[in-house]
Formats: structure tokens, sequence, C-alpha cells
């Protein structure tokens, strides 16, 4: 057993982790940091898995990290630089392309082409998405207030929350409703007519999510989606220089400066629990380390389920729990190419290969995609999300040569009776042939490929089922219900014990909000100075 008390263990070094490890540091609390993994940042990682290149193996692009945590953390000082992509682009199989240029006007006049009034209905959608964007990026980095609690912080919270929908009108707040229930192909049909448009804009509420286009509730992994900003410029996305472990790198490099620890290769096996508190954790190695706070970064289900022993848990929690909303749907493709690849489609030097680009360009092929899915069959006509960020970035491959990162969707947690090597592979081999199809001299530009299913995202990362947003964004998790009711304000079952993972409010992606909102109400039991940022917690 460790001799030494730490005033706070954060179990996981994914950013959330490091970033409310990093806000209890900056209060002049002693944190250790243990991750069970040999490198830091959870799914936030860039790793050199073949000699030259570096990939970003799960998260690949950056939009949602709030620029309030940059701030106040000081990211920039520590390394963290991100370039904005863009546009992006969806081909056609009858050999054309759809592409969403970064520049507005010329956005609108490709839109035409396609369709005259879906170019005069994208200043509607617009305007709409970015409404309900900045709407809700001010529920962002607070808490969530407590549905059935009288307590003066819940009701003014509540307060605030009715305040943000002071401003719209009865239709407005109508439509709002509806939006957290409709399928996105239900929304998009409000404003677009054009299939491949219809398509194209529909990628974004699949991401992640065991769901289809025509299922309800969609619509909003959509504005999930869209409310990050890079630069100011509200739903933009960028490539972190370095890949996506300099964001993890960054934090990390904040918190040490500030004073606390990490420990690699240090699996949590419990937290204990004495007299309905947290005193610490057991490690895999069997050593003990005392703690007076102890955090987990891990999801709802690993936490609850894997790490507590549950007679320290109240059985209607364990219960929650169980049933949590978490399935895997994702896979993820990295591949090293020895140049810049051709696509028959685009015309030379088009800046729409400096962006997103995607493949599948109906509704209906779309919804295969998930039908397989449910099936427990991995998509032959997968929806790809494939970006290039070497040509941004020339420190992710060696000089003349190129890395791809593809995320896919869908990817099942079990292929057919279960995954193996061989149907790894395949998988693998599905996506570089739909890419194919667009790109002529693509396979023979491939020098090696990391394929990742469900199986090797939860093994190597701790994503149970492989889900990329620690639990699905669903009406019923979200807000005052993410993880569950009654524990949405990141605090534990048992004293001293509290949740900062993309279990909690506000959700999924390299955000860092759960874990910032985590520190707050952490530092506000211990009666210390509140270090986040100055915007956070209550008016």
């Amino acid at each position: 057993m460790s001799s030494k008390q730490y005033d706070a263990i954060i179990i996981g070094a994914g950013h959330n982790g490091l970033t409310n490890a990093a806000f209890l540091a900056k209060a002049g609390l002693d944190v250790l940091v243990l991750e069970k993994n040999d490198y830091i940042g959870g799914a936030t990682v860039s790793r050199e898995l073949y000699e030259g290149w570096k990939y970003s193996n799960c998260s690949y692009v950056c939009s949602l990290f709030r620029p309030e945590i940059y701030q106040s953390l000081d990211l920039g000082r520590h390394g963290l630089e991100v370039v904005p992509l863009q546009g992006s682009t969806t081909f056609k199989q009858n050999g054309d392309y759809f592409g969403s240029y970064h520049q507005s006007t010329v956005r609108r006049r490709e839109i035409a082409r396609h369709s005259k009034r879906d170019a005069d209905a994208s200043i509607r959608f617009d305007a709409d998405l970015m409404k309900w964007c900045r709407l809700i990026r001010g529920f962002l980095l607070r808490t969530p207030p407590n549905p059935t609690s009288f307590k003066p912080r819940d009701m003014m919270e509540f307060a605030h929350l009715l305040k943000s929908f002071y401003s719209l009108s009865e239709a407005q707040i109508y439509e709002f409703i509806r939006f957290f229930t409709m399928s996105i192909a239900e929304y998009l049909a409000e404003y677009f007519e054009n299939e491949t448009i219809l398509a194209h804009f529909s990628g974004g509420s699949i991401i992640g999510t065991g769901l289809g286009v025509y299922s309800p509730g969609t619509a909003y992994v959509l504005l999930h989606h869209a409310m990050g900003d890079v630069d100011g410029n509200v739903g933009s996305w960028g490539f972190a220089r370095g890949g996506m472990g300099s964001v993890s790198k960054a934090i990390a490099s904040s918190f040490q400066a500030m004073g606390g620890d990490v420990r690699t290769g240090a699996e949590v096996q419990q937290i204990n629990v004495k007299g309905r508190k947290a005193t610490g954790v057991t490690l895999a190695s069997g050593e003990e380390i005392n703690a007076r706070t102890v955090v987990s970064n891990l999801d709802a289900k690993r936490t609850f389920l894997n790490i507590m022993d549950k007679k320290d848990l109240p059985e209607a929690l364990v219960h929650r729990a169980e049933r949590f909303k978490i399935r895997g749907s994702s896979g993820k493709v990295n591949i090293a190419l020895d140049g810049l690849p051709d696509f028959s489609a685009l015309p030379k030097d088009s800046p729409l290969t400096l962006g997103h680009m995607h493949f599948t360009d109906t509704l209906e092929r779309l919804e295969r995609a998930y039908d397989d899915w449910k099936d427990d069959r991995w998509s032959q006509d997968p929806y790809l999300d494939m970006v290039i960020p070497s040509q941004y970035d020339p420190t992710v491959a060696p000089p003349g040569k190129h890395m791809v990162s593809v995320f896919v969707q869908y990817c099942p947690v079990e292929a057919e009776g279960g995954w193996t090597d061989q149907k790894r592979d395949a998988f693998g081999a599905a996506v570089i042939d739909q890419i194919s199809q667009y790109s002529p001299n693509f396979k023979d530009l491939i020098l090696h490929a990391e394929i990742r299913t469900p199986r090797e995202i939860e093994a190597e990362v701790g994503l149970t089922e492989g889900n990329i947003f620690q639990g699905e964004l669903t009406l019923d998790q979200l807000m005052f219900n993410r993880p569950f009711p009654g524990y949405a304000q990141y605090r534990g079952p048992v004293k001293n014990m509290y949740m900062c993972s993309s279990s909690t409010h506000p959700g999924g992606g390299v955000m860092g909000a759960p874990g910032a909102n985590a520190a707050r109400e952490i530092l506000s039991d211990l009666g210390r100075t509140d270090t986040t940022p100055r915007d956070f917690g209550d008016d």
C-alpha cells in the first residue's frame, strides 16, 4: 500500500480525465491520474504504428473542444494548434460530386448546381441550425439542474434555462422540442429535395450512433456535431497539429506544470469504499493508493459494473447501469499512403480534398448500411468519413507521403458470431474497396493499414462496445438524465466519488466539458476556489 494520500485520484488519462485533473491541480490539490495503457489520451491519441506515420487512432478531427478550456489551461503555450478544415464533399455513383465549400457564396452556388430550390433553402437551414447551436452551447459548461430538487441552486439553474428560452417565440419552442424527437431524414426534408444533398447533411447524425437516418432522435446528433467551433467559427472542424494526441498531450503538459502526476501502466481494479465513502483505489497489481476524492473517467457501465463492488451501490443504480445504452456501431481505418490519391470526379487541385470526403449519396444507401448493422454484419457499402490530415500537417507523414483517416459507420460489436482477425481484415477490405471505386490509384498507394473494429477499440481504449460517445445521445440520456436520473451532477453514489467522462453531461466528442464541469462540482464540495473558466457555473 502506498503511504501517500492524494487529494484526488482520476481514473483514466483520456482528455476529460486530464481536463478534470488540470483544474483540480490549478486549485492547489495534489492530484494523481492513473492510466492502464502505457500512453495517455484514451481515444484522443496519436500513435506511430508504422514507421514515419502518426495515426490518430480513434478521434480524428477537432471542433467540439471548448475554447474556454483552451484559454483557461493555456493550451496554446503547451503546444496545441488547430488548423481549420476546408469544406466537405460527397461523391456520386454517376461520377459527379457535391461539394460543401468553406466559402458561403461558393457553397451556395454548388448547391444550386444540384437544386436551385435547395440553394435558397440552405440559407434558412444554416440560420436555423446555428440558432439551435447557440442555444445549446449555453448549456454545455453548466451542471444540469436536478428536476426533483427545490434547492436554491437547482431552482436558479432552472431559471437560467427558462431565461434562455424566453427570447424564443411559441412556434420556435415547439420547433425546438420537435427537433429532439425527429429523425434526420424528416428534419432535412423540411429544407431540401435533392437526394445527394440530403445524404450529405445526414452523415453527421449517424456518426457514432446505433441509429439510422430514419430513426427518431438523430436530428439532435447532427446538432451535437455542429455546435463546436474553430477560431470562433461555429460549426467548423479542424486538425490538431501532430494528430489528436496533441490535445491530450497539451492538457497533460498543463496539468504537470501545475504539479500533477500521471502514472501509465496503472490499471485500476477497484474503487475502495469504507463507511459509504470512497477512500482510494486498488490497482490490478494489488497496490492500494489512498485519496480523499476519487474521480472516474471511465464510462458509466465500466465505472459501476467493473470497478465498484455491487454491495457499495444502490440496487436501482446497478439496474440502470446494466441497461445504459452504449451500443457500438463504428469502426476506424488508418492508412499510410505512398502519395496523394486521385479522385476521378474532382477537378485537378480541388480544395475539396482538404475536407471531409464521403461516398454514400442517398438516404437509401445510408439506411441499408444501418440494416446490415442490425443484422450483426459490417456493411459492404458503409458510410465513410475520410480525411487526409497530412495535406495540412507535415508531422503525421514523411515528405511526399500521406496519411488517411477513415471513420466507418456501421460496424457491429459482434460480427455474425464474433470478430476474428480474418473478419477484421475483410471489414477493412470493404472500406478500401469503396474508396477505390472513386479513386483509381488508391490501392496502389497503400503502404500500411490499421483496422479497428469495436473489438479493438474496446480492448485498447476501454470504450464499452467501442461506443465513441460513452453512451447514446438520445433524449433519455441527455442533460439531467445523463448518465442516469439522480446522478447527472457528476457525483457518485458514495461520498467523495465523482464521474467526469463522456457518459456525463454534455456527452461525447473531444469536448473537455464533462471533465471541467465535474471539477467545478468537486471544488465546490471541497470549499476550494473555482479554477474553471469564469463563465462556468451559475449566474
